[in-house]
């Protein structure tokens, strides 16, 4: 169309203006050429005049030209229309803050942070979730079985019947829920990377080792990947028991007495376990004390209607029939005499022990996460 209208414009047929349309002139020829016309001066005077014919076809094919263009752009202006129409019509209109959106920075300082700042509170059992936390971390994936390569914190099962409701598991519910609001907060990170963060954080609150963590365990859909019940340690069983469970996820001796010494923090409650009292005078403190009160205090059977536990002279401090365990059993209790003795020793076997705990039966993913 723009070259036609330059062949016009040179002929002298049509001459531009200011606006967008060409406006047809009559062709003006010099006296000269008038003269060499009239007397039908053939190709000389086609330099500067078309046929009346050349003229009408010129003339009919610019309107068809211009009818064509205006048509594609008529056509133009409905499709453009149509498809407005359909997206405001749309049951989900276009949503363009999604569309810019990009894939969420995986910020595991900032969940590690928002999980310190509710550690503390008051109203709860001796003023901190962190033992809790721990119990959580713990027994989420203390479930792992080498020979069948099921259980661990790959699925982060316990948020389902059955797995929530095993014995084992009574009054964790108290710490799922903490941190349901640090999930809704960042939506990105699975539950299994959760809890296990939270132990990390929570050992790490209360004066415990480095714990090594990363990231990428992914959740279980539904309860049918739950682990049976029984694969928790039955704090009311002996050394037997003990070696079956620790050997069944693969732990040795040294690394199994380690993972025990968590007892250093927190308290036992009739409405969950059934037994009652904490291990030590400091269970929020992350240490080895619950080694040296084991091995300096006399304890005897409490007596009431409760389970079999056992209780210092004070009738404040107790031990659970596992823990006792590892002092009546040689292999075992070597490890614990060393403990009480040497802190520095505890913390770094039980930060080994602990963080391979946290990734028994996990395959990690390449982009996984240190923290």
């Amino acid at each position: 169309m723009q070259g036609f209208a330059q062949r016009l414009a040179r002929s002298g047929l049509f001459k531009p203006s200011n606006s967008s349309k060409l406006q047809w002139r009559p062709r003006t020829y010099s006296a000269g050429a008038e003269q060499k016309v009239s007397q039908g001066a053939g190709a000389q005077a086609s330099k500067y005049a078309l046929s009346p014919e050349q003229i009408a076809i010129e003339y009919e094919r610019s309107k068809r030209n211009i009818k064509r263009s205006q048509y594609l752009l008529f056509g133009g202006c409905l499709v453009s229309g149509a498809y407005a129409y359909i997206l405001m019509r749309s049951s989900k209109p276009l949503d363009i803050d999604a569309l810019q959106k990009k894939d969420p920075v995986k910020d595991y300082e900032a969940v590690a942070n928002a999980i310190a700042e509710v550690l503390d509170n008051s109203e709860y059992d001796d003023g901190s979730y962190g033992p809790v936390l721990v119990r959580l971390a713990w027994h989420a994936s203390g479930t792992y079985d080498k020979n069948t390569g099921t259980g661990g914190s790959c699925g982060a099962t316990m948020r389902f019947a059955p797995e929530c409701e095993h014995g084992a598991n009574a009054g964790l519910a108290v710490a799922r829920s903490l941190l349901e609001p640090i999930k809704q907060q960042f939506p990105w990170i699975s539950y299994g990377d959760l809890w296990t963060l939270a132990g990390k954080i929570a050992i790490e609150e209360m004066g415990g080792p480095t714990i090594p963590w990363r990231s990428g365990r992914k959740d279980a859909p539904d309860g049918t990947y739950c682990t049976p019940d029984g694969r928790l340690p039955d704090a009311s069983l002996g050394a037997a028991h003990i070696q079956d469970v620790f050997g069944r996820m693969g732990f040795n001796d040294r690394e199994t007495v380690a993972l025990i010494g968590a007892h250093t923090v927190g308290r036992c409650h009739t409405d969950r376990s059934g037994f009652v009292n904490p291990w030590t005078n400091a269970p929020t403190t992350f240490s080895n004390l619950f080694f040296q009160e084991l091995t300096t205090r006399k304890w005897r059977k409490k007596k009431w209607d409760g389970p079999v536990q056992y209780e210092d002279e004070t009738k404040e401090l107790m031990m659970l029939p596992t823990d006792m365990a590892l002092l009546w059993t040689r292999k075992y209790k070597a490890i614990v005499n060393e403990y009480a003795k040497d802190q520095d020793a505890f913390f770094k076997d039980f930060s080994s022990a602990f963080s391979r705990l946290l990734e028994l039966g996990v395959s990690f993913p390449e982009d996984s996460v240190p923290l």
